[in-house]
């Protein structure tokens, strides 16, 4: 049996993530159309927002293109799975949703150009680490993005998930399958473990487990890599892909958490981004993923990153996420208010706001740029200064993103190119974070 064949066998015996009978939740938050420009800007800071993409699913499982289908009405979806189950789940979901956005085609990753088409987003979550050659899933994938496309990409990373490794290792050498019974066994043999069994850790945070399904993905795949963050920007680099930037960026920043307190943190800080990130995920050392947003490598405004450097920073309106609370009780000596990103997993990671930055974060709605908003600052030099360091952290620490453009740099981007005169590929016609075409 090849490594696809394999593979396909294993998703159509125990399809993951477990289906999904019901999207009601997604639809509620998605209703909130900030919820859409936030995610747009987070991975096209200087490109004016828009809806109607062609967005691709890679490797989509039993429900991730159905939200994205859901949240993203004006967007025209398309998701690929090698496994027929996922998908039969994924289209139950459309025929209750009436999600007439969504095209579904059971076709693995390396063949993603017999679609005909290229697309303006892709999003590949969980998948490209269990082919059998990821850098061949990693090149297609790029073959169909347009010029100026972002990818979404999750790999698993080594070093938070060293108990996971460890315990396949462990079922491959006692033949365990898959069965009912098999599985009963392993969750009673996983429970016995010792709490300083480098496991337990992933399991009191991966409540998902405790499913059959999320048992047999974690510990009984047929194929599974991880990629340090050294591993991961040269896996980039050499299929033809640029780092944009990490999803939540303040695990990775010696600016941020803990790392900002370390004797360290000046030699971290002095690093390159791609050492210092590396440099960083050793510190850190638990890391079980890393999602990144990435572009293609020939694409020159790939480049174009947030900084704050120049003045171009005025122009920037920064969009609050709204994945963020703000907390007002029980705070640190001098704060009047802590922010903390939830999908961040270390909770080192607390932007603590005093009085003079609280009015900051008060005048944030989306529509003023910075220039507008340090009016209420107050004036002088000092003033602005501590705005433009507390909009930086608040960067940093993913508590915003911007729109950026309405700076000239972007007006310059916006005159060379739009995405809706990006060129399409011969198209042949066939029938939001997740996976198949549900």
């Amino acid at each position: 049996m090849s490594g696809i064949e394999e593979l396909r066998d294993f998703y159509e015996r125990m399809p993951y993530p477990p289906p999904l009978t019901s999207l009601h939740e997604h639809r509620e938050l998605y209703k909130n159309p900030e919820r859409r420009r936030a995610t747009f800007h987070l991975t096209w800071p200087f490109a004016p927002f828009r809806e109607n993409l062609e967005i691709l699913i890679a490797g989509c499982g039993t429900s991730q293109a159905a939200r994205y289908a859901m949240r993203e009405p004006k967007a025209r979806v398309t998701a690929i799975d090698i496994s027929e189950t996922s998908l039969r789940h994924t289209r139950d979901l459309q025929r209750k949703y009436d999600l007439r956005n969504l095209e579904l085609h059971q076709l693995p990753i390396e063949r993603v150009r017999d679609i005909g088409r290229s697309f303006d987003l892709v999003v590949c979550t969980g998948v490209l680490h269990h082919l059998p050659d990821p850098d061949d899933g990693l090149r297609a994938l790029r073959d169909v993005m347009r010029p100026k496309a972002a990818m979404r990409l999750m790999v698993y990373a080594p070093y938070g998930r060293a108990g996971i490794y460890m315990m396949q290792e462990y079922c491959r050498r006692l033949g365990i399958g898959a069965s009912a019974e098999e599985l009963r066994n392993l969750r009673a043999t996983i429970e016995m473990l010792p709490p300083t069994h480098p496991v337990s850790g992933v399991l009191r945070n991966a409540k998902d487990l405790e499913r059959s399904e999320a048992m047999a993905d974690a510990f009984l795949h047929p194929q599974d890599r991880a990629y340090t963050v050294s591993e991961f920007y040269a896996w980039l680099d050499r299929c033809g892909m640029r780092f944009g930037r990490w999803t939540e960026q303040a695990p990775y920043l010696a600016q941020c958490g803990v790392v900002a307190r370390s004797p360290h943190v000046e030699r971290l800080a002095a690093l390159p981004s791609p050492l210092q990130h590396a440099a960083v995920e050793l510190f850190r050392g638990t890391m079980v993923s890393h999602s990144c947003i990435a572009y293609r490598d020939d694409d020159p405004d790939a480049s174009r990153i947030i900084d704050f450097a120049d003045d171009k920073w005025r122009d920037y309106v920064p969009v609050a996420l709204p994945w963020t609370v703000c907390v007002r009780e029980r705070l640190p000596p001098g704060s009047t208010a802590v922010l903390i990103n939830r999908a961040h997993r270390f909770t080192d990671l607390i932007c603590a706001v005093d009085c003079f930055e609280d009015r900051l974060l008060g005048a944030i709605d989306g529509r003023r740029n910075l220039t507008e908003i340090l009016q209420f600052a107050g004036q002088g030099d000092d003033a602005n200064h501590r705005a433009r360091s507390f909009f930086e952290r608040l960067w940093r620490y993913d508590q915003v993103v911007f729109d950026a453009s309405g700076c000239a740099i972007a007006g310059e981007l916006e005159a060379k190119i739009s995405f809706a005169s990006a060129a399409r590929a011969p198209s042949k016609s066939s029938c939001p974070d997740g996976s198949t075409s549900s």
